[in-house]
Formats: C-alpha cells, sequence, structure tokens
C-alpha cells in the first residue's frame, strides 16, 4: 500500500469502513483495496493534497459529490469506471449514515454515468463470402483419412461445417437455437426452418438457396455416414459430432475459429457475429426494421435498432474517406 493510501486509512471513519467490509460483508482484499483507492480519490478531489485525515466528511454535499463526477469526467475516466468509483463513495456514505457519523448521503440519488453501448461487430461482405467458402477451401489443404469410417466422417464434416454457416448466415438465428434444431424443424422445400428462441417463443426463420443446397448435401452424408456406425431411426439433431450424437454450441464455435483462420479473417469473431452479420446485411440492402426484428426474433424494436447505428456508421466512414469535405 502506498503512502497516500495507507494516510487515508488511518481516518477513523475510513478505518470502520474497512473493517465493516472485511468483517460483516467478507469482502475480498483486493475489493478492499479498491474501496480505498476511490476514498483517497475523492478525499484528495475535495480537500486536496495538503489535507490530512480526519477528513470532515459530514461537510460534503450533493454539491461536492457532483464536482467530483465532473473531475472524473474531465480526467477521461470510461463510464464504467467511474460508476463504479461512485457506486463506491454511495455506499461509504451510506455507511457514515447508518452510524451516526454524517446526516446525509450526498451520493444518494446521484445519476451515474452512462455506459457507452458497444456496436456489434459485423464481417464485411466480402469477409462473409470467405468464411463462408473455408470449409470447401479447407478441405482441399488437408489429406483424406485413411479408414473408410474416417473418410466417411470427413465427407460429413466438411458438408455439415459448410451448411451450419450457411444457415447461421441465411437465418440470424443464434447458436443455441442451431443446435437445437431437429429433422422435424426443417422444410428443406420451403426453405423455412422452426426455431425455439428465448423464452421458448416459435418463429419462422428462412433459408436462401445456397443454405438449402448446403443442408441437402450435409443431411445425405450425415445419413450414410450414421448408417455406417449402425445408428438407426431419426437423427439425434439436425447436425452430429463424430459419434452421431448432438453437436454442441461449443464445438461450433471451435469449427468456426478454423475456418476465420483459412479465410483470413479475424479469429476474434463468433458465431453470433454471423447473426449481427445477417441484420447488418440485410437492412444495408433495404430490408425494414420490422421484418428484421421478426427474424431475429427481438421481443422489442429497440433491441434491432442497434443495427441501424451500424450501417450509420459504416456510412460515415465512407463519407468521411470519399467527401473531399467531409
Amino acid at each position: 500500500m502506498n503512502a497516500r493510501l495507507a494516510l487515508t486509512a488511518e481516518d477513523p471513519r475510513v478505518a470502520g469502513f474497512l473493517q465493516y467490509l472485511d468483517a460483516e460483508r467478507n469482502a475480498s482484499e483486493h475489493t478492499v483495496y479498491n474501496y480505498l483507492i476511490d476514498i483517497t480519490q475523492y478525499a484528495l478531489g475535495v480537500w486536496g493534497e495538503e489535507a490530512k485525515p480526519p477528513y470532515a466528511w459530514g461537510e460534503a454535499d450533493r454539491f461536492t459529490a457532483r464536482r467530483f463526477m465532473v473531475q472524473l469526467q474531465k480526467a477521461g475516466l470510461a463510464p464504467a469506471s467511474a460508476g463504479r468509483k461512485l457506486s463506491s463513495l454511495r455506499s461509504f456514505y451510506k455507511h457514515l449514515v447508518r452510524e451516526s457519523h454524517v446526516r446525509l448521503n450526498p451520493f444518494a440519488g446521484l445519476i451515474l454515468p452512462r455506459k457507452g453501448k458497444r456496436l456489434p461487430k459485423v464481417l464485411a461482405p466480402a469477409e462473409m463470402e470467405r468464411v463462408l467458402a473455408a470449409p470447401a477451401e479447407w478441405a482441399k489443404t488437408v489429406a483424406s483419412p485413411a479408414g473408410a469410417i474416417q473418410k466417411l466422417f470427413h465427407h460429413y464434416a466438411v458438408a455439415r461445417d459448410e451448411a451450419i454457416l450457411e444457415v447461421l448466415y441465411s437465418t440470424g438465428m443464434r447458436v443455441g437455437e442451431l443446435v437445437a434444431l431437429s429433422d422435424s424443424s426443417l422444410d428443406i422445400y420451403t426453405g423455412t426452418v422452426k426455431v425455439a428462441g428465448k423464452g421458448k417463443k416459435e418463429r419462422l426463420c428462412l433459408l436462401g438457396r445456397p443454405a438449402q443446397k448446403s443442408l441437402q448435401q450435409a443431411l445425405a452424408a450425415r445419413d450414410e455416414y450414421r448408417a455406417v456406425l449402425n445408428q438407426r431411426g431419426s437423427a439425434p439433431t439436425l447436425f452430429v459430432n463424430r459419434f452421431g450424437k448432438r453437436l454442441t454450441a461449443r464445438s461450433v464455435e471451435r469449427l468456426l475459429k478454423k475456418y476465420l483462420q483459412q479465410a483470413d479473417v479475424p479469429l476474434a469473431y463468433s458465431p453470433h457475429t454471423l447473426r449481427h452479420s445477417f441484420a447488418t446485411h440485410m437492412l444495408d440492402a433495404g430490408a425494414d426494421l420490422r421484418s428484421v426484428q421478426e427474424l431475429l426474433g427481438h421481443a422489442s424494436l429497440s433491441t434491432t435498432q442497434i443495427y441501424t447505428h451500424i450501417s450509420v456508421e459504416r456510412l460515415k466512414a465512407v463519407y468521411e474517406e470519399a467527401h473531399p469535405r467531409a
């Protein structure tokens, strides 16, 4: 602990609060230390570098608390970090009020700074095309397995992975919804698939022609592979693993990483990125917001509107790059 923090900890009110955190709240050493950092920063901001404990905690009012919040904002502190510091001080003063050391909590009712919303990352259309083509490209780079069963699974896995990527991008469904699909969910000839979304709400998703074709090939390869495994009856799920069992969401995440690398696309992307890309590309091409909302299964239109912000930001980037007086 540095000298400044140790000095603040000597304040009897601070010492009592830290003891309360440790003994009654069972807070970790790390949490207690962070509270001390926040309280110290506040004390320095209000009373200055030269002030020494005990501090006049009861003299601070709502305007003191607001000035401290402005100081944090001017210092360029991220909203999440500023919010954490204000929460720390609200808890500290709440303790002082409860112990009758001060009359009012100046941080009570103070509105925390809003956390900026991060726009979802999306693949550019050209990147998306490379990812969709990656299973076939990857298959060209690896030798075919020696055994007959291994060859069949290899053939199926490539067809399956291509179908998975096509379906995720074609429908915008979540990866959890994808791995829960069964053969009965699918009507490949009408190009629709019934999905059980959040809250067990069912919706219809639409399959484009490439997705329909990939699915037909994957299902034929799956049934051929299951027959060799002597697995009779209907498949447990639309997409299966090496053992003919249900494919997991984690498995889909792993296979996507492989194809992102094959397509020379950042590995930070996840299956949900394909959902974001579906929505953004639909809106970029002129689809109306209500239709995209229904296809995504969003309960609120405001949730879908985040994708309009992505489109606007991309337009701004194009404008700034291309316009001579941007």
